[in-house]
């Protein structure tokens, strides 16, 4: 199959658009829908998963690709803490933390605009700890298929609530065997 090369504004016009759609998704629901389940033990509920995108926004995509920027493979990230979110996001409603990360989305997004990105800085290499050499496309491009890769745990750990309650259709929906 193909691949597509990676298009910076077609990125930033799904990056944009996760907050509004977890707003609209989970803001107001029962805490049951929010934080009952998880897929195991190294798994996000949905709530979680909000606290785990928010440490994301602090610590990793736009610091990562001001590091490549600034100097390269010069220096290595810094490894990232998947779990920290739990001390961060502690005591913080659903609501709080819906806002939160929508304020640091478009303050990200606003840094990754005024980088004014050119196919050549795509390119750029930086150090990851565990993979070695990356690039800012491929930083840039984990981004988005970071959140892809969330807001489908989301709806199969919401899905699963239901999974025996669906009966004999449970064999139509593949998301509850997943």
């Amino acid at each position: 199959m193909p691949t597509q090369a990676f298009d910076l504004a077609a990125a930033i016009a799904v990056l944009e658009r996760t907050p509004a759609l977890l707003d609209a998704w989970l803001r107001g629901l029962p805490g049951e829908w929010l934080d009952d389940r998880t897929e195991g033990p190294e798994s996000f509920s949905p709530r979680d998963v909000l606290g785990h995108l928010i440490g994301g926004e602090r610590t990793d995509w736009i610091p990562r690709a001001r590091m490549i920027m600034e100097r390269g493979e010069a220096a290595t990230f810094e490894p990232f803490d998947r779990f920290a979110f739990r001390r961060e996001a502690e005591g913080q409603s659903p609501a709080e933390l819906l806002e939160t990360f929508a304020r640091l989305r478009g303050a990200n997004l606003a840094v990754l605009r005024g980088l004014d990105l050119r196919a050549e800085d795509l390119v750029r290499q930086g150090r990851h700890p565990d993979f070695g050499p990356v690039s800012l496309g491929q930083l840039l491009a984990t981004w988005v298929v970071h959140d892809l890769s969330h807001l489908a745990q989301i709806a199969r750990v919401m899905g699963k609530r239901y999974a025996e309650d669906v009966g004999p259709w449970k064999a139509y929906l593949p998301m509850l065997s997943r």
